[in-house]
C-alpha cells in the first residue's frame, strides 16, 4: 500500500496545534469541495484532504500515525513495522466501517485493528457510564503458559491547553493469565474513562500480542516449534529431547524416514487452556560440516556404499 503523508496533504507542520490543523483544512476544502471547485481534481483531492484531516484532527488517531516516524515519503511502497502501535490507549471513539469504505487501504491498515479491538469488547452502556478504552500489549510467549504479573505502560494522548498533542503516561499492574491467546482481549474493569455523576466508570481492554521468539509461535492454543534433527535420527528414528516454554523436558519419538518439511504433534502439550493446545513440531534435518577428515571419510563411504539418487526419488 502506498503511505499517505498527512501532514504534507494539508500543508501544516508535525508540531501543528489543534487551531492551526482546523485552519488549513477549511481553506483546503473550500478551494477543492467538488461543488464549487473547478480544479479537474477537484473529487479525489478532497477524499485525500478528509482522511489527512480525519486523521490528524483527533488526537487519538494522530497520536498512533505519529507513532510510525519520520522518514516516509508520499506515495512509497509501505508496511508498518510489527506492533507500531503497542502501547497506546485510545478511547471507544473509533473509526467506523464507513470511515474505512471511503478512505484509503492506508487508512485501513492502520485504524482498523483499532475498531476491531472496540467493536470485540464492546459493551451496552447508559449515557452516565464512562467510556472503555483500549490498548496493545505485546507480550513473551512463556507468559501464556504460566501466567504473569507484569506493570504495563501505556500512553494515553491528550491535546494541551494550546492545542498541541502530548501523551501522558499512566502505568497498571496487570495479571496476565496462564492460557491467554493471540488478539484475546483482556478486561481491566473501571479502568476507562470516568462516569458521569454516579455511572460507573468504563473498562480498558488489553489486546494480546506476542513477541517473536526465536524457537517458538503461538498459533491459536497450539505452540508450534521447529525440530533440528540430524540425518541418522531421521533415517533411523530416534527419542529426542524438546524444551517447551515451561521448561519440563518432552522426549519426542521421531519415526524412522522422517523429512525436512515433516511434522509431529504432541497433543495436549500446546498453551495450557480448557481444553489445551497442541505441541506441533516442523522437522528440519541438519547435516554436519565435512569439515575433517574423519567427517569427508565417513561422507565419501556414503557415497560410495549407498545407492541413492535424490533427483530420482523426488521425481525431477
Amino acid at each position: 500500500m502506498e503511505f499517505k503523508d498527512y501532514y504534507a496533504t494539508l500543508g501544516v507542520p508535525r508540531d501543528a496545534g489543534a487551531d492551526q490543523i482546523k485552519k488549513a483544512f477549511r481553506k483546503l476544502a473550500r478551494k477543492y469541495h467538488p461543488d464549487v471547485s473547478k480544479e479537474p481534481d477537484a473529487e479525489q483531492r478532497m477524499k485525500e484532504i478528509n482522511e489527512a484531516n480525519a486523521v490528524l484532527s483527533d488526537p487519538e488517531k494522530r497520536a498512533a500515525y505519529n507513532a510510525l516516524g519520520t522518514g516516509h515519503a508520499p506515495g512509497e511502497d509501505f508496511r508498518p513495522p510489527p506492533n507500531w502501535d503497542a502501547g497506546y490507549e485510545f478511547s471507544g471513539r473509533g473509526f467506523s466501517d464507513g470511515d474505512a469504505a471511503q478512505f484509503s487501504d492506508f487508512f485501513s491498515e492502520l485504524f482498523g485493528r483499532m475498531g476491531s479491538a472496540q467493536r470485540a469488547g464492546a459493551r451496552h452502556a447508559d449515557a452516565a457510564r464512562g467510556e472503555d478504552h483500549y490498548a496493545k500489549v505485546v507480550l513473551d510467549v512463556e507468559d501464556a503458559w504460566r501466567g504473569a504479573r507484569h506493570r504495563i505502560s501505556l500512553r494515553v494522548p491528550k491535546v494541551d491547553e494550546k492545542g498541541r498533542l502530548t501523551l501522558d503516561t499512566r502505568t497498571l499492574d496487570v495479571q496476565i493469565p496462564a492460557g491467554v491467546r493471540e488478539g484475546q482481549l483482556i478486561r481491566l474493569a473501571g479502568q476507562g474513562t470516568p462516569g458521569f455523576g454516579s455511572g460507573a466508570p468504563g473498562d480498558l481492554y488489553l489486546e494480546v500480542h506476542f513477541e517473536p521468539h526465536p524457537r517458538y509461535r503461538i498459533d491459536g492454543r497450539n505452540l508450534v516449534m521447529e525440530l533440528p534433527i540430524a540425518p541418522w535420527e531421521a533415517a533411523l528414528g530416534a527419542v529426542v529431547p524438546v524444551e517447551p516454554p515451561d521448561g519440563k523436558v518432552l522426549k519426542v519419538r521421531v519415526p524412522p524416514g522422517a523429512q525436512t518439511e515433516g511434522q509431529l504433534v504432541v497433543h495436549g502439550r500446546g498453551v495450557p487452556s480448557d481444553p489445551p493446545g497442541d505441541l506441533v513440531l516442523n522437522l528440519r534435518v541438519v547435516w554436519p560440516p565435512a569439515d575433517t577428515p574423519r567427517a569427508k571419510e565417513l561422507y565419501e563411504a556414503m557415497a560410495r556404499d549407498v545407492k541413492f539418487d535424490p533427483r530420482a526419488t523426488s521425481g525431477s
